[in-house]
């Protein structure tokens, strides 16, 4: 191509000359292949609008639901408390002396009355016998009196203070022979060592703790109860607990014995549940209690996720013909995750467990996790 020497484009023309021609060959081809009212018109209008491919709304809220079911409601009073054992005994000594042996060690069983150290007794056995013999003297003075007195020859009077002097003696005795019973330090109640203060050889002080038992065959845990279950508690309810020493099981107790009288700082009265300790439970541990006060067989209940928590009456949103209504309800027992519905909701139901947060009362809403149980056109009506 020769330019004639009379035009000569500039560079800027000429560049500018090249991108529209550019342009026009890459528009070409895609303006001739479009169709006017064709089916890919059609499918794209589909898509972009409310109906989808499928007959869908694609502006509905996805929600889970799940129907309301019938099941077993318990209604407790959940609290927690560390278990003390039962029977906890302090053993002291009741005499003083060097302990010449020790029979028990800690996490020995022990059984009430066995000997658990043997003090020196030397001294205590000789004061035995000091006033043993004192009062066997006076017992044989006193009888001669007696004697001399049916002849006159002694005063009632010196008769009657020899029998004074002779129960002294025998007192005396008992006190001796007493403490020369404390000697023997026996344990006051069944039950495991769980601490020893005491060694052989070592001095023992009057009303020194040498040992620590305790009856970790029944455990008991207290609980601080409100007042307005006063009624509800009673004697004999059953109790189960868990530990976290021992995961994954629960131990089953009852209710023992329950404070009459209510704590005027705290509204509160104590409940004392025991539980029998198995060789598995500790006095110490921690428990997390729950005191089962009622059962209520065949009760309609729905997960406590459902509930809807921005408003002061209890209500749950349903599914009815694809759309959601909200619906309030009474509810009854809290039994874990559950709650006891009363009125407003029959078997079945479906209520909305996910997606809830974005609903409002009739909304379009698409079950995504089954198809939703045909709702009844009004709520039932509280009995």
């Amino acid at each position: 191509m020769s330019i004639s020497p009379r035009f000569r484009p500039t560079a800027p023309l000429l560049r500018t000359a090249l991108a529209v021609a550019c342009a026009a060959l890459l528009l070409a081809p895609v303006a001739g292949c479009k169709k006017q009212g064709g089916p890919g018109d059609a499918q794209a209008a589909t898509k972009d609008g409310k109906g989808g491919k499928d007959g869908k709304n694609n502006d509905a809220v996805s929600v889970e639901v799940t129907p309301v079911s019938v099941r077993e409601m318990t209604a407790s009073f959940s609290g927690t408390a560390p278990l003390d054992a039962r029977g906890d005994a302090q053993v002291v000594a009741k005499t003083s002396g060097i302990a010449e042996r020790v029979f028990a060690e800690e996490g020995q069983h022990v059984r009430e009355g066995q000997v658990l150290v043997q003090i020196d007794s030397a001294q205590q056995a000789l004061r035995v016998q000091q006033t043993s013999a004192q009062a066997e003297k006076l017992a044989r003075n006193l009888a001669r009196s007696e004697e001399l007195a049916k002849q006159k020859m002694v005063s009632a009077n010196d008769v009657e203070q020899l029998r004074f002097d002779l129960q002294n003696a025998r007192a005396q005795l008992n006190l001796a022979k007493l403490d020369l019973s404390y000697t023997r330090v026996t344990a006051p109640i069944s039950g495991v060592i769980a601490q020893r203060s005491i060694k052989a050889g070592n001095l023992v002080q009057i009303s020194t703790p040498i040992f620590r038992i305790v009856e970790n065959d029944r455990l008991e845990a207290t609980l601080n109860v409100p007042e307005r279950s006063l009624e509800a508690i009673r004697n004999g309810l059953p109790v189960s607990m868990t530990v976290d020493a021992v995961p994954g099981k629960t131990f089953e107790g009852k209710v023992t014995r329950i404070s009459p009288v209510v704590d005027s700082g705290s509204g509160t009265f104590r409940v004392i549940c025991a539980f029998d300790g198995g060789g598995v439970l500790q006095p110490g541990m921690f428990g997390r209690i729950a005191v089962v006060f009622d059962r209520r067989a065949g009760a309609l209940a729905i997960p406590r996720i459902a509930m809807l928590e921005d408003d002061n009456q209890a209500a749950v949103f349903t599914v009815r013909d694809g759309k959601a209504a909200r619906v309030p309800i009474k509810t009854g027992y809290v039994d874990g995750e559950w709650v006891e519905v009363l009125s407003g909701l029959k078997s079945g139901d479906p209520v909305v467990t996910a997606g809830k947060a974005a609903l409002r009362d009739g909304v379009a809403v698409q079950v995504i996790n089954g198809k939703a149980a045909a709702a009844p056109a009004q709520v039932a009506k509280t009995p």
